[in-house]
């Protein structure tokens, strides 16, 4: 276990360091110059030039690229062009409202996932299965960008019931963690019914049942722990989805967490807070990959990792 994990961590550095080297190039090749977003049409050359020389972009791509990932192995994700504040300090004052956000989403989604899929496959190709399906497949079919919308409009506006944007109580949580946890349940719904309906013919199942054990206990402690390294796999990957793909939710409820941080990089072509966001998004998504693999073995004495 310690030498997978010693392997994982080596690889994650090379990992880490293709993602940033993507995004650097990437970034400066989209149309557009921070100076003139900063400056505006109006403002005369000698100003632009004086601006660009202070934010270091005048110097040449190479050049920017070094003292770029110079910064990374030290710990410093440069400076905000626009704020001109630290890069991480920045992106650390956004991480615990994105938290609060994946954790309520996850929530929602674990609490109707769960129920659905052990129904479904409990009772399979009856009518507590299509009805679960059906409410998957609705779930699976409505993006980030209708769905919240409609919940604003029928929860905020006409009933009045829940705030619809910025970050405040418990309250201020429910609507954009429905918008986000929502797609979520129904791909997760579906896969623990399919992982369940095939542990649930196994022969050790048949046997549990042919010792006298309880339905009850069959399912959730034998079939349930059997049948969880796929929808542990399915929920590890979607933390990072959750972080990453909170954009367009983040700024329907003008929630201030990282994906609306790093949209406002990309619209005032913000290149270092850009790249320390993708970069710190991308870390986190395969530290949890490897916590992930590593909960394998847990979940089914049967895996082992090399």
């Amino acid at each position: 276990m310690l030498a997978y994990i010693t392997k994982r961590l080596i690889l994650l550095i090379f990992v880490l360091y293709g993602v940033g080297t993507i995004v650097f190039f990437l970034i400066h090749m989209i149309p557009g110059d921070p100076v003139d977003i900063m400056l505006g049409d109006s403002a005369v050359a000698a100003d632009k030039d004086e601006l660009r020389k202070n934010l270091g972009l005048d110097k040449p791509v190479l050049t920017q690229y070094v003292s770029y990932l110079s910064g990374v192995v030290r710990g410093d994700l440069g400076t905000s062009i626009h704020s001109r504040e630290k890069v991480l300090d920045e992106i650390l004052e956004r991480v615990p409202a994105s938290f609060e956000l994946m954790c309520g989403a996850m929530f929602i989604a674990i609490l109707i996932a769960f129920p659905l899929g052990i129904l479904s496959a409990l009772k399979p190709y009856g009518f507590t299965d299509t009805v679960s399906m059906t409410v998957s497949f609705i779930g699976i079919s409505m993006p980030n960008f209708w769905l919240g919308p409609i919940l604003i409009i029928i929860f905020a506006i006409e009933l009045d019931w829940l705030p619809a944007n910025e970050r405040g109580g418990f309250f201020n949580l429910i609507l954009p963690a429905i918008t986000l946890g929502t797609a979520m349940a129904a791909m997760l719904s579906r896969m623990i019914r399919s992982s369940l309906l095939e542990v649930l013919g196994e022969d050790f199942i048949k046997n549990a049942r042919a010792r006298g054990l309880s339905e009850k206990k069959v399912v959730l402690k034998h079939a349930m722990r059997n049948s969880m390294i796929p929808v542990i796999t399915i929920i590890g990957l979607q933390v990072g989805v959750l972080l990453s793909g909170a954009i367009i939710t983040e700024a329907i409820f003008d929630w201030p967490g990282l994906g609306s941080l790093l949209l406002d990089g990309i619209n005032e072509r913000n290149y270092p807070l850009v790249q320390g966001c993708i970069l710190f998004i991308a870390s986190i998504y395969v530290f949890v990959n490897l916590i992930t693999d590593i909960m394998y073995a847990y979940a089914d004495p049967r895996v082992r990792l090399q």
